[in-house]
């Protein structure tokens, strides 16, 4: 037994909580303290011997005694009779046990006012933040060029480098376009480090690899208890997190209509709301995009909003197939084979010139990212040495059938044939107007976004 002193001196401690209340096994409340009364406007007397569910709204302490398991920083909203307004309370439940049996349950509240959970919140994630900026200065200082991943020498990929430097330390909205595996992010973050921005948070989302009910959350971010399953804690959206630095949307062509009207009202206010959120936040983020669809196309069949598709090309840069590249080939399997040794401690030093020319008989539909996976199970073969073409066994085949096949020989043909048509159509259309893309345009009877497109495509600038 405690006595009389410790005993008042534990009731005072209790009563200083910002709400305190005990129930007994029954579910009734054996103890209330004042100003847990003084929220729920009533009295202590009114309180003691009632069953909880009464008494408290939204309580959960009954479904506590019934599991015996405790509810630790769960989210409570109340009217505060006291304070005459809506609060939201931070509070335990947890079960009491004697001798292993569950004999009641006590609720309290830790932190009184949400406002400092959010305060709180928001000085841990400028912590992170300035965490982040300190990680990109070293590797800023390391002396390494942002260019150095970018592997290649031939022409088309020397205008991609030209234009990354013409327009990465701008805060023009780039749209970056290839087929997949051509090395879209390697170019975006290229972009980034180059900008005045790289000292900020450089960050990606991919729009494809996320369901669509969830990519809006993912991009705004959303409040305690938006939805159902969201972190009590609520959730930093992509934005905000690329906030005075760099967001990478890739994939932007899969973004549903009403993401689309978002999006827009970002690029085009600079503000957005979280999910279940009423306020708004400002935001400054520099916006990339990758595809590899053609935006256009998806324009005049409803699937992309014309007034979005400008917002995010203010610049275009095409990123070329390996196919169209070949030059580079050696170039990218050398720098290739550095990286496996890195990340596999292996030991080969070269590729043997004769097997890349047979490389390039292959048209790489998987583009580098296939090369890369090819190089990486040619160096399991070999793991040291030169590689050769008896490690390549695996490919063969692959590139026989390719090259072999009447049906593809004829598709490429037909391709290629109708690229030459189109692109000699453009040049006499040009030539007709003596340069004036408007007129050339109306005369091709497209419009001069189109034009714009088809002219970078096949190098007529």
């Amino acid at each position: 037994m405690l006595n009389p002193a410790t005993a008042g001196l534990l009731l005072s401690a209790l009563e200083n909580f910002p709400s305190f209340v005990v129930i007994n096994r029954e579910g009734k409340i054996v103890y209330m303290n004042e100003n847990y009364t003084k929220i729920l406007g009533i009295t202590k007397q009114d309180a003691i011997g009632k069953p909880v569910i009464d008494i408290i709204p939204n309580t959960r302490l009954h479904i506590v005694m019934q599991s015996g398991r405790e509810e630790i920083g769960e989210i409570m909203q109340f009217y505060d009779h006291g304070a005459g307004k809506d609060i939201t309370l931070v509070c335990n439940r947890i079960p009491i046990w004697k001798n292993g049996k569950l004999i009641g349950a006590i609720g309290n509240t830790t932190i009184k006012d949400i406002d400092i959970v959010t305060t709180l919140y928001d000085e841990i994630k400028a912590i992170k933040l300035e965490n982040l900026r300190y990680k990109a200065r070293l590797k800023a200082q390391s002396g390494l060029s942002p260019l150095e991943n970018l592997i290649g020498s031939s022409k088309v990929f020397l205008e991609v480098k030209k234009n990354i430097l013409d327009y990465a330390d701008t805060n023009l909205a780039i749209l970056l376009t290839g087929e997949t595996g051509v090395g879209k992010e390697l170019v975006a973050k290229a972009i980034h480090h180059l900008s005045r921005r790289s000292l900020n948070n450089y960050v990606k989302i991919n729009c494809a690899a996320i369901p669509a009910a969830l990519l809006e959350s993912e991009l705004f971010g959303y409040v305690p208890g938006a939805f159902t399953g969201a972190a009590r804690e609520g959730k930093i959206g992509k934005f905000e997190l690329a906030h005075n630095g760099t967001l990478l949307l890739d994939e932007i062509g899969e973004m549903t209509p009403d993401l689309q009207v978002k999006l827009l009202r970002v690029l085009q206010e600079g503000e957005f709301e979280p999910v279940g959120s009423v306020k708004t936040k400002k935001v400054n983020a520099r916006i990339l995009c990758s595809t590899n669809q053609h935006l256009e196309r998806l324009v005049e069949q409803g699937g992309f909003r014309e007034d979005l598709y400008y917002r995010v090309n203010s610049v275009e840069i095409k990123i070329p197939a390996l196919r169209e590249r070949l030059e580079d080939l050696e170039a990218l399997c050398r720098h290739i084979i550095q990286r496996v040794n890195r990340e596999n401690d292996y030991h080969i030093y070269d590729i043997d010139t004769a097997l890349v020319r047979r490389l390039a008989l292959y048209d790489w539909p998987g583009n580098i990212r296939e090369l890369e996976h090819v190089l990486e199970r040619a160096a399991v073969m070999s793991r040291d040495g030169i590689l050769k073409e008896e490690h390549f066994k695996f490919l063969w085949d692959r590139i026989n059938k390719c090259r072999a096949s009447p049906e593809n020989r004829e598709e490429n043909n037909l391709k290629q044939r109708v690229r030459d048509a189109e692109k000699q159509v453009i040049i006499e259309a040009l030539r007709k107007t003596n340069g004036n893309k408007t007129q050339a345009a109306r005369l091709l009877n497209i419009d001069r976004s189109r034009l714009y497109g088809k002219m970078r495509r096949y190098n007529l600038y």
